[in-house]
């Protein structure tokens, strides 16, 4: 019988960022299991009991901008977001780093101005409720900030993974 390999033991960053990933992911799945619970109680209660819901209708969309926000803010990599890589493919590395670090700077800077005035916005819905479940709109519309947030993290790091070099090779896409 085979030895078992020797548990490697992580840093303790590594092994909150794989907690944080675990548990980013597991939000975003129990999201949408709950939209498409939510979608199935709509579809029943309409077409197979003629009596619709009002709940439904507002709790799909209130699921379905969290499910997004949330998903594109902390579990889609930033390799999966879009991309134009013509011309990054089509540059040497020195100005792959600079494009990459002028970017980031730009989206990381746009969204951490964004941030307070979108946050100032967000505190004060939050004195209002929607028209049927009576969820406060503060709740509503808080993964926008977050989206804003982790795009301030993510820039930040890859400022400096892009001066450490790295992540700077050609990608294909297909």
């Amino acid at each position: 019988m085979p030895a078992t390999p020797p548990r490697v033991r992580l840093p303790w960053v590594a092994r909150l960022a794989h907690l944080w990933r675990a548990t980013t992911r597991t939000v975003s799945g129990l999201l949408f299991l709950a939209l498409f619970g939510v979608f199935i109680v709509q579809i029943a209660a309409r077409f197979g009991f003629d009596k619709p819901l009002p709940w439904t209708d507002e709790a799909a969309v209130i699921v379905y901008l969290w499910v997004i926000l949330w998903t594109a803010a902390w579990v889609v990599p930033e390799r999966e977001h879009v991309v134009f890589d013509l011309v990054w493919n089509s540059v040497n590395v020195r100005t792959r780093q600079a494009m990459r670090i002028a970017g980031n700077l730009l989206v990381g800077g746009l969204a951490g101005m964004a941030l307070p005035a979108s946050w100032d916005y967000v505190h004060f819905m939050g004195r209002e409720g929607s028209p049927v479940l009576g969820v406060s709109f503060m709740w509503i519309y808080l993964p926008f900030v977050m989206l804003l947030v982790a795009m301030v993290l993510r820039s930040l790091w890859a400022v400096v993974q892009a001066m450490q070099g790295r992540g700077l090779e050609a990608e294909l896409h297909l």
